[in-house]
């Protein structure tokens, strides 16, 4: 019959780590009744993270028991927000792409930029033969809206030539050129 003794003690030690537990149970309730107390009618207001948090951990919860602790938010609040996750979560947004072509590799945009940079009187059709030389695909379009990142660029500016397209051909430039000199 030794069992017995050992049973009776950790039903008495159950008994006391649940009555500890229970009372930090009830100081957070009285803590967070001042905090509320203090905040008056102030709405809390909460970023994503914040609101996961709670979600997730009132779920474990349940709506019963989050009638008794919750005084902040309430528990049909609580659970929208568990719902609203769970909606995210299969809504299938992290799959979604966005509209339109997509962007060309910076590797190949910045071989573009380079080219139409060393190379100003070159339209897009003769960029688009030197990438192809190169090995790359690229359409017209694609090294058109490279090329379109060229305004920045002092060669451009000097000779006053868009990006869209050639103002000035090579031979007026050159004239206007020597006649400056």
């Amino acid at each position: 019959m030794p069992t017995k003794p050992l049973v009776m003690l950790l039903l008495m030690l159950a008994g006391w780590i649940n009555r500890q537990q229970q009372d930090v149970i009830d100081y957070l309730k009285e803590e967070n009744k001042i905090l509320r107390e203090k905040l008056g009618k102030k709405r809390v207001i909460l970023n994503d993270d914040q609101r996961r948090r709670l979600a997730i951990k009132g779920k474990t919860l349940g709506r019963r028991l989050l009638e008794d602790i919750c005084c902040v938010f309430s528990p049909d609040m609580i659970l929208k927000w568990h719902r609203r996750l769970v909606a995210q979560k299969y809504d299938g947004s992290k799959r979604r792409r966005k509209a339109g072509r997509p962007r060309i590799a910076r590797t190949l945009e910045d071989l573009i930029v380079r080219i139409a940079s060393e190379n100003p009187s070159w339209g897009y059709y003769r960029i688009e033969g030197q990438i192809k030389i190169l090995g790359y695909s690229v359409s017209r379009t694609q090294s058109c809206s490279a090329r379109s990142l060229l305004s920045d660029l002092p060669a451009y500016n000097t000779y006053n030539i868009s990006p869209g397209f050639r103002q000035v051909s090579h031979v007026n430039r050159c004239i206007r050129s020597m006649s400056a000199a």
